[in-house]
């Protein structure tokens, strides 16, 4: 099996960590960096990440996130959080900042930004905001990856009060909801009911179609 499988095949969600282990800021900051190169829709990156270090805020949300130790205890919680809404001012400003990094305007390009804006207009607020919701989980996903890769455990969770934790962190206000969380640290096995446990999937013939 490749690299990817066999780390794939050695994470698991994690129950319990060991709030005395703490990722050192290189595997942090890989694992960040691989979810800024994620890809978007548009390349828009509609979603922004959150690393909640301060003890306070991390008591209170786990107080919104049906008690669940790993919030507080696991190395860092991620919080990844959606525009409220795909606007025409935020389509621009990725536009014009891809302009700006690549250096020339491409005609073809400001085609579909003015095509892009007709598509958000035609959509209510929920909807652009819930096609921001699904970029934040493409982040999430490559988060995954990159923390097994690096040999840190993860625990996507969305076992939590969405608005608590926007209150929380003062999201509204940056005109962000809060999507999904992940904690992120280091397993502590022996109160791990689920570290030993056979990873359970579907059979690849009862998940996979081929149509040739």
């Amino acid at each position: 099996m490749t690299d990817v499988i066999n780390h794939l095949n050695w994470r698991y969600a994690t129950k319990s960590y060991d709030a005395a282990q703490k990722l050192d800021d290189e595997k942090l900051n890989h694992i960040l960096e691989a979810i800024r190169l994620a890809p978007t829709s548009s390349g828009l990156q509609p979603f922004e990440v959150f690393v909640v270090k301060n003890p306070d805020l991390r008591a209170k949300i786990r107080e919104v996130a049906w008690g669940q130790a790993q919030v507080t205890d696991a190395s860092h919680l991620l919080v990844f959080a959606a525009w409220d809404n795909i606007t025409p001012e935020r389509i621009d400003a990725a536009f014009d900042y891809t302009n700006e990094v690549r250096g020339f305007v491409n005609e073809g390009w400001e085609a579909y930004r003015k095509q892009l804006h007709g598509i958000i207009a035609a959509r209510t607020e929920q909807a652009n905001f819930d096609a921001a919701a699904r970029q934040a989980y493409i982040g999430l996903g490559i988060a995954l990856v990159a923390a097994a890769e690096q040999g840190v455990d993860s625990t996507p969770m969305e076992g939590f009060d969405p608005a608590a934790v926007d209150q929380i962190l003062g999201l509204k206000e940056r005109h962000l909801r809060s999507v999904v969380i992940l904690p992120v640290g280091y397993r502590k096995a022996e109160s791990d009911w689920l570290v030993n446990l056979k990873k359970v999937r579907r059979p690849r013939d009862k998940f996979v179609t081929e149509l040739n």
